[in-house]
């Protein structure tokens, strides 16, 4: 009888197919929506784009909550990539698992006290954060209870949602990082 691997267990070069397409579909959406943002009543009105090397002073003159924030982006970004691409079910995806969901954690929290696009008052973005809140824990619940697959859809959906969407939203003209890379 030939052994057959454990469906939790993946070869490390694999990249999940269905995270690709699922990256790229909401990609596409996300950039629609932000061209639907800065094209107001039917008329382009092109955003000054201006090349030049990043101004990073911009983060560091922001509040403490967005500079919070944007530390969490980042390590959940490298964290879940590695996480994704790497082999699934050892000891060091548990660790930086148990490290991508605190970074996550703090992401959500700290998108709670940056109230800067609705004038102070929360906004729909926040709903990205509330769902965050509830999935992260289930996601968790999944992998304790070895329910792989739905762990692995839970995840994945929060990197892609959580990450990549709304972090393209970050780039509508007029926002930090607009401004820090391309204004």
């Amino acid at each position: 009888m030939i052994p057959t691997p454990s469906s939790s267990v993946r070869p490390s070069s694999a990249v999940d197919r269905r995270f690709l397409l699922q990256l790229a579909i909401t990609s596409t959406i996300a950039t629609t929506l932000i061209l639907a943002v800065a094209v107001p009543h039917g008329r382009w009105n092109a955003p000054v784009v201006r090349l030049h090397a990043p101004e990073f002073w911009r983060i560091g003159a922001a509040g403490p909550a967005i500079q919070i924030h944007l530390a969490g982006v980042a390590a959940a970004i490298a964290i879940g990539l590695i996480l994704m691409t790497g082999r699934k079910g050892r000891t060091m995806h548990r660790v930086l698992g148990w490290t991508w969901v605190l970074a996550m954690g703090s992401v959500a929290v700290s998108s709670l006290f940056i109230r800067v696009v609705n004038h102070g008052h929360l906004s729909w973005i926040h709903l990205l954060t509330g769902w965050t809140l509830i999935a992260l824990p289930m996601g968790v619940a999944f992998a304790r209870t070895h329910r792989v697959k739905l762990h692995a859809r839970m995840m994945t959906g929060l990197f892609v949602g959580g990450l990549v969407v709304a972090g393209l939203f970050t780039f509508i003209p007029g926002r930090l990082m607009w401004q820090v890379f391309l204004g």
